[in-house]
Order: C-alpha cells, then sequence, then structure tokens
C-alpha cells in the first residue's frame, strides 16, 4: 500500500462541531431556527437585566422558561441533524439517541433552574427586599409573547412526541378538570382545552398570570412577599412540567421496554411461535431506541427439516409491523441423542466417574477411638472384650475398579465385583464381609461378593 509519511492530523471536538454545525445550517430549514436562536439570546439578556433592575425573583424564574426555549431550539437542529446523518460502523442503529438525549438534558436542567429558584425563595423569605415594578409588567409580557411565539412557530419534533407521550403532569391534570366544568357551559371550548392542553403553553400562560397577580398586589399594598410566592409557584410548575418528560426519556435512554406496546408485543410472538417450522422463541429484547422508533432482537429455534429462509421472512413480517429495527437469529434445533461407549477401559487409565474411592481410617484417628463404638477411648483402659485386629491402618484409600455398566448415571454398581486382587494381598474391606459386618481379610475368604462364609452362594 501507500506509505504516507505527512499523515493529516485528526480534527479536534471544535473542529468536528463546527463542520457538523456546518452541515446543519446548510439546510434552508435550519435558517429559520437560527434566526429565533439569535431572538432568543437577545430576549434572555434584556430580561436579565430587567430582572437585575427590578430585583423580582419571579421574574427570573419566568425568565428560566426563556432559556428552556433556547434548549428546544438546540433540540430542535439536533433533530435535523439526525435526520441528514446515516448509519455508521459505530453507531449502527443510527443518531436518533442524540435527540433522546439532548430532550432529556433540557428537562433536566429546567428542573435544576426550578431548584435554584426555590433555594433563593426561601432566603428571601427571611429578608424580603423591595420590588420595582416598572419594568415587571413589560418584561412579563415581552417573555410571553416570544415564548408563545416561538413553541407556536418552530415545529419541534422531539418535544411534540414527549409532550404527548409521557404522563401528563399535575398542572395539566387541575387545568383538565377545570376545563370539563367550563366545556360542560360552553361546549364550544372542548376543541381548545381538551383533551389536554399543550405543557409548555399551559405553563406560559400560567407564569405571566402570576406575575400580573404579583405586580398589581405590590403596586395596590405594597405586598413584597407576593413576588416571593410567584417565584415559587413558577419553579414549581416548571418542575411538574419537566418531570414526566425527564421520566420518559431517562427511560428511552435505559433502552426499556415501553409499556403501551407490552401486549401487542405478546400477541405477535405468540403468533410467531406457532408458526411451521418454529420450536421456541426465546431471548427476546424489545426497546425504543428513538421517538417514535421500536428495535428489537429475537432468537428462533427451528426444526432440522425446516426452511430458515421461509422461516425467517414469516417472523420478519409478523414483527415488522410494530418493531422497525428488528435484528432475527435463526438457528436450527442441533439436539442428538447420546450413545453409550462399548469400548473397554484401558487399565492404565482412571477415570474417576467409574471408579469408587474407599477411604480408610487414618492412623490417628484408630488409635484414639474404639472399634466397635466409634468413640474416643482412654489410653489406659484395656482392650474391649470384642475386639479385632484390624487390618489396614496404615494403608491408603484402594481404588477398585468398576467394571460394570452403571444404569441411569446415578454411580450405583450392579452385579459382581472382583475382589481378588485386593484380598490376595491381605487387605480386608471393613463392613462388607460376613454376619457381624466386621469381617476382616483372612487367606481362605471368598473371592466374590455375595457368599457366606462357607464359600456357598447367598440367597
Amino acid at each position: 500500500g501507500t506509505i504516507h509519511l505527512f499523515r493529516k492530523s485528526q480534527r479536534s471536538l471544535v473542529g468536528k462541531l463546527t463542520h457538523e454545525f456546518r452541515l446543519v445550517a446548510a439546510d434552508r430549514r435550519s435558517w429559520k431556527i437560527l434566526l429565533f436562536g439569535a431572538i432568543n439570546l437577545i430576549c434572555i439578556g434584556l430580561l436579565l437585566m430587567w430582572c437585575s433592575s427590578t430585583n423580582s425573583i419571579a421574574l427570573t424564574a419566568y425568565t428560566y422558561l426563556t432559556i428552556f426555549d433556547l434548549f428546544s431550539l438546540v433540540t430542535c437542529l439536533i433533530s435535523y441533524w439526525v435526520m441528514m446523518k446515516k448509519p455508521s460502523p459505530v453507531y449502527s442503529f443510527g443518531f436518533e439517541r442524540f435527540e433522546v438525549l439532548a430532550v432529556f438534558a433540557s428537562t433536566v436542567l429546567a428542573q435544576l433552574g426550578a431548584l435554584f429558584i426555590l433555594k433563593e425563595s426561601a432566603e428571601r423569605f427571611l429578608e424580603q427586599p423591595e420590588i420595582h415594578t416598572g419594568r415587571l409588567l413589560v418584561g412579563t409580557f415581552v417573555a410571553l409573547f416570544f415564548n408563545l411565539f416561538t413553541m407556536l412557530s418552530i415545529k419541534n419534533k422531539p418535544f411534540a412526541y414527549v409532550s404527548e407521550a409521557a404522563s401528563t403532569s399535575w398542572l395539566q391534570e387541575h387545568v383538565a378538570d377545570l376545563s370539563r366544568s367550563i366545556c360542560g357551559i360552553i361546549p364550544g371550548l372542548s376543541s381548545i382545552f381538551l383533551p389536554r392542553m399543550n405543557p409548555f403553553v399551559l405553563i406560559d400562560i400560567a407564569g405571566a398570570l402570576a406575575l400580573c397577580i404579583t405586580y398589581m398586589l405590590i403596586e395596590i399594598n405594597n405586598y413584597f412577599a407576593v413576588d416571593t410566592a410567584s417565584a415559587i409557584a413558577i419553579a414549581l410548575m416548571t418542575f411538574g412540567t419537566m418531570y414526566p418528560m425527564s421520566v420518559y426519556s431517562g427511560k428511552v435512554l435505559l433502552q426499556t421496554t415501553p409499556p403501551h406496546v407490552i401486549g401487542q408485543l405478546d400477541k405477535l410472538l405468540r403468533e410467531v411461535s406457532t408458526l411451521d417450522g418454529v420450536l421456541e422463541v426465546r431471548n427476546e429484547h424489545f426497546w425504543t431506541l428513538g421517538f417514535g422508533t421500536l428495535a428489537g432482537s429475537v432468537h428462533v429455534r427451528i426444526r432440522r427439516d425446516a426452511n430458515e429462509q421461509m422461516v425467517l421472512a414469516h417472523v420478519t413480517n409478523r414483527l415488522y409491523t410494530l418493531v422497525s429495527t428488528l435484528t432475527v437469529q435463526i438457528f436450527k434445533d442441533d439436539w442428538i441423542r447420546p450413545t453409550l461407549s462399548s469400548v473397554p477401559i484401558a487399565n492404565n487409565i482412571l477415570n474417576l466417574s467409574d471408579h469408587h474411592i474407599i477411604p480408610m481410617p487414618s492412623l490417628k484417628a484408630a488409635d484414639n477411638s474404639n472399634p466397635v463404638t466409634s468413640t474416643p477411648a482412654k489410653p489406659s483402659s484395656p482392650p474391649p472384650e470384642f475386639s479385632f485386629n484390624t487390618p489396614g491402618k496404615n494403608v491408603s484409600p484402594v481404588i477398585l475398579l468398576n467394571t460394570q455398566t452403571k444404569p441411569y448415571g446415578l454411580g450405583f454398581n450392579h452385579g459382581s465385583a472382583p475382589y481378588s486382587s485386593v484380598l490376595n494381598q491381605g487387605l480386608g474391606i471393613p463392613g462388607m464381609g460376613a454376619a457381624q459386618g466386621f469381617r476382616t481379610g483372612f487367606a481362605n475368604v471368598p473371592s466374590r461378593y455375595g457368599t457366606n462364609a462357607r464359600g456357598q452362594p447367598r440367597p
């Protein structure tokens, strides 16, 4: 191959981000988002200046919603970038999880901002500063107009999906109850308030209403504590609205199965298991790859005479209606009946599964125990009346070859076993002789197990 003496240096992180930004900016649809982003930065700067001049923490909490709008615009740009990118060897499933991560990060940052407002409000309850209302109402309407205009003008696909798929917040539930009461009196409003309002529009309107009440109470009664109360209310509404979205996007990042499709997946898997040639469906795993995209993998065991391609086509056809990115592994049944080997075992090969190890009592244990009762005896006590001179105290355990077949694999011996080679050496096996069970090795002991003292077979 060609030898490159001077290789081109790899791009830095800033260079890669600049390259990807140029790729997104080349699309005309991104120009509108970039324009709204520039206006958003200007609006945030003005609102922060007015928050400092009015000394209102409620306006600061409402300004954080405008900062969240900036995060949503960035998420929309990431969504356009994901549509332009194609799967790569590193990201074989594509880049859809980047927009899920962007939604999760945006909602978590909004909740952190709400917690910061709650901390500052708790400090203000101890020492409430004076609030100037000169630009409080102006800042409220500027932020409300820009937030609503941004939400309604930009079609943000990720946040639109999350707001519908996630569970409702406590603010939406209370407004839905109120809307049912209003729609019962004025049925024409049911198309606006029901089934549930957009959570972002709802929190913008509720925050602006809280700031208007704050402005009126401060102007009428100089009640400055209402500004802190309004800030707490806006922070709680922000936290309650963003929390269900964070939970939903977090479950997507954890590759969990969506609850609303579990029943449909079970039905499809039962249909797959009844297909011709399919023996078993196992190791199934389904998860949400991105917003609205379900991925999964499954192993299918089939008969040895089944057609792999035909079964694969049928399984894919059944599951593809719900799972867009599917991996199916087909493997045939390779179960083989085990065979028994009839080859004799060599004498010099010892297999532990085909031999019996008979442990013999150790020398120390034999000296300190009673051979009849197996209990320790005193050194000075005389030998018991029925004491046997049991040989084999210093002999190692004997390994005896089992030449009989062990049925059922339970390890029991059936039939006769030769012991002549052991008994000829003068070694006895305790507990396996005649009558009393203490027969030891004598020269005239029969060499066949199962005989009595006279050498006749037992009945």
